[in-house]
């Protein structure tokens, strides 16, 4: 943090963001950081550059305080320590961040990292489709084996945990990607505890955003974030992060270089540049979905909404007690009806965009005929009642029936 000599002192999370990780002394007096293109680093001496491989290879570890030289930009650079050293404050209880060239980046290294062939872990589901690919094309092949728990089941999700052998990892991701159920991440920790070798916990936390649900304060060792959502916010890059102790985060970093997953300095710039709006931007939209669902749910047209706001959510309890914050901008929705009905709607908006992603400024829609016409809903942050006549337009759209 550039405070240029005063002692160091504490600032909440949103100032964190705007203040810590660089210093305009290094960079010529700029007052926002340059994006740093090098592929590789000058090193101040020989006894410099053995130092910085001794660390960057897990041989020894950084004194405090200690400036470290950089070697090469798929090990590590200027914009993605910036970018690590904003992450972390955002997550009471972290200690340590690494950044990723996705999320799935992310997810891929966390797993390689800790869990190994012969060893299980513990899923919940539905699940992100990359995640659900990478554990049935790539993990269960190679001799790991997960182990299936539907999300909000928290009974099954315990007994789970109990009774999976060489347990290394338990993969929570709350609420759910596209259903929005929730899982209780303090129910999984604790289940986690009661074994003999603990494995970690990790919770997926992309659908909330760290202004809301923050997973290591219920007992989670790690979060991992697809930054290309709401930590970045704007739709113009892609990045994955991973927080929490430093001892946990170490051997991730050591994992990444192997792999190779290592966010390009430009991306790093972006997130960065997007973090500085982030609990702005959250706080509206949560308002603006928090809305939408009610409207929503009070519609004959609209058959179901999932919003964990709305007291008709199943894990409505849960999300009073854990999100006190607010519940996030995503929504899903079925219509009365089905398919015709569906695109009917999706067809008649005008101001959402019909795209994969979330967490834009920008509304966007993504139908799902294969789950039952399913329509999952990333709300932005346009003005309310332009989204409100949005999606008034989609529901007088509906053919009558």
């Amino acid at each position: 943090m550039a405070n240029h000599g005063k002692a160091p002192y504490v600032v909440r999370a949103p100032t964190a963001v705007l203040t810590r990780g660089f210093d305009p002394r290094l960079s010529v007096g700029s007052a926002r950081p340059a994006v740093f293109r090098s592929s590789t680093y000058v090193f101040s001496s020989p006894e410099a550059a053995e130092r910085a491989f001794a660390i960057a290879l897990g041989r020894s570890q950084p004194a405090k305080g200690e400036s470290v030289d950089l070697i090469y930009s798929r090990l590590s650079h200027p914009n993605a320590e910036i970018l690590e050293d904003q992450i972390v404050p955002l997550e009471p209880e972290a200690q340590a961040s690494a950044v990723f060239n996705s999320g799935m980046a992310a997810i891929s290294t966390l797993f390689f990292t800790f869990c190994r062939p012969g060893a299980s872990f513990v899923y919940t589901t539905p699940l992100y489709g990359g995640t659900q690919h990478l554990i049935h094309q790539l993990l269960e092949p190679l001799g790991m084996q997960g182990v299936p728990v539907a999300a909000g089941d928290t009974a099954a999700l315990r007994a789970s945990i109990a009774g999976a052998e060489r347990l290394s990892l338990v993969f929570v991701e709350t609420p759910a990607n596209p259903t929005l159920v929730m899982s209780d991440i303090a129910a999984a920790a604790d289940a986690a505890r009661a074994l003999g070798e603990r494995p970690l916990v990790v919770v997926d936390n992309t659908f909330l955003g760290p202004a809301f649900q923050h997973p290591l304060k219920h007992g989670a060792d790690l979060v991992v974030y697809s930054a290309t959502k709401y930590l970045s916010g704007h739709g113009d890059t892609v990045c994955g992060v991973v927080s929490g102790r430093r001892e946990l985060i170490d051997p991730i970093r050591y994992e990444l270089d192997a792999l190779g997953g290592a966010v390009s300095p430009f991306n790093s710039w972006l997130v960065a540049r997007g973090m500085r709006t982030l609990p702005l931007r959250l706080d509206v939209h949560t308002r603006n979905a928090a809305a939408l669902a009610a409207l929503l749910e009070a519609r004959p047209e609209v058959a179901w909404v999932a919003y964990p706001g709305l007291e008709s959510h199943p894990q409505h309890e849960l999300a009073t007690r854990v999100l006190p914050r607010g519940c996030g901008g995503m929504l899903s929705l079925r219509l009365e009806g089905g398919e015709r009905e569906m695109y009917a709607f999706v067809n008649a908006l005008e101001l959402a965009s019909i795209a994969v992603s979330l967490g834009d400024l920008k509304t966007l829609v993504y139908p799902m005929p294969k789950r039952d016409n399913l329509i999952r809903v990333s709300v932005g942050c346009e003005d309310l009642d332009d989204l409100v006549a949005d999606v008034e337009r989609g529901l007088a759209a509906i053919p009558a029936r």
